[in-house]
């Protein structure tokens, strides 16, 4: 069973940058899948980026050019790189992390974009 922790969310002008952290602890994520999702208040939880073990990446067309997924497998880490944030960013971000035979979520850390 992996355990993840997310952190880095906070408050942030509009325009502004954060970068969030996934950390893994327990089995080795070989082979996984990360995922960022997000879920804003009456909203359903929705897919922002993914990236697979070797590095392939995807992104929901609403961060393009702004976020940017990445992983270091050696520190069993992930991050979220966002830019240019907008208010409708605001959300909880929760890390995911997915295999053949096991999915993991993080507790979800909370991202504020508010002048």
């Amino acid at each position: 069973q992996v355990q993840l922790v997310e952190s880095g969310g906070g408050l942030v002008q509009p325009g502004g940058s954060l970068r969030l952290s996934c950390a893994a602890s327990g089995s080795i994520l070989f082979g996984s899948v990360i995922a960022w999702y997000r879920q804003a208040p009456g909203n359903e939880r929705e897919l922002v980026a993914t990236i697979t073990w070797g590095g392939s990446t995807n992104y929901a067309d609403f961060v393009k050019g702004r976020f940017t997924i990445s992983r270091d497998n050696a520190k069993k880490t992930a991050y979220l790189q966002m830019n240019s944030l907008k208010p409708e960013d605001t959300a909880v971000y929760y890390c995911n992390a997915r295999t053949a035979l096991t999915e993991s979520w993080g507790q979800g850390t909370q991202v504020t974009v508010s002048s």
